[in-house]
């Protein structure tokens, strides 16, 4: 037994993730399409979904206080919000 032997747990740089052939055969593709090595591109991807989410994640954290303080909207001023977003 070494007691001067340290544990470095593992990291995601070391990850691996496989994609069945018709993915990677997309992310192939949509990597040239815009000239960005496949790597690079879903890496790219990779960190834009998760800013993504978490700036969803926080919006339906901030919705939820909201109606827990009972302030919300009716449904058909929802409706003429998205609608208005929409033609914008």
């Amino acid at each position: 037994m070494h007691l001067t032997q340290t544990w470095s747990a593992p990291r995601l740089g070391d990850m691996e993730v496989r994609f069945s052939p018709e993915l990677e055969a997309k992310i192939n593709r949509a990597a040239a399409d815009i000239g960005h090595g496949t790597e690079d591109y879903v890496r790219e991807l990779v960190e834009r979904y998760i800013d993504d989410d978490t700036r969803f994640r926080a919006a339906v954290r901030k919705g939820f206080a909201s109606l827990d303080q009972g302030e919300f909207i009716e449904e058909a001023e929802m409706d003429a919000r998205v609608e208005r977003m929409l033609r914008s």
